[in-house]
């Protein structure tokens, strides 16, 4: 399976990585599910509700790509899947901007939904990469 990993402070663009997924895994594939999520415009934590005028968000280079392929590993054991790509912007980011992105390829649809919703759901409740 071809598992592609980015932490970057850029944005991305889904077409470009959908595109290159399609032409690399050709009629293999019968499904891409993905994933995009974006910066809010205002704070969910405790109910706050304040407005969010830019999101900081900082990482462990190593640390985060390891915990990220731990998820990936799980995923590629739990479906059939042929690809995965996992793209997650760190730095200052304003309301509406791409934070990231979970593109899952497989022959099926279903375990191309299931494997992207499993890796979005743990990238944000994962565990520690120690354990």
């Amino acid at each position: 399976m071809g598992q592609h990993i980015q932490i970057q402070q850029h944005d991305f663009s889904v077409d470009e990585i959908y595109t290159a997924m399609r032409h690399q895994y050709g009629s293999e594939v019968g499904a891409i599910a993905s994933f995009v999520g974006l910066v809010r415009d205002h704070n969910m934590v405790a109910g706050d509700g304040g407005d969010v005028q830019t999101l900081t968000l900082e990482h462990y280079p190593g640390m985060t790509e390891k915990s990220i392929q731990k998820i990936l590993d799980q995923a590629e054991a739990r479906w059939p899947l042929l690809a995965i790509h996992v793209v997650h912007r760190v730095g200052t980011m304003a309301p509406s901007e791409q934070i990231v992105l979970v593109m899952v390829a497989s022959a099926h649809r279903d375990a191309a939904f299931a494997g992207a919703q499993y890796v979005i759901c743990l990238l944000y409740t994962s565990p520690s990469p120690r354990d």
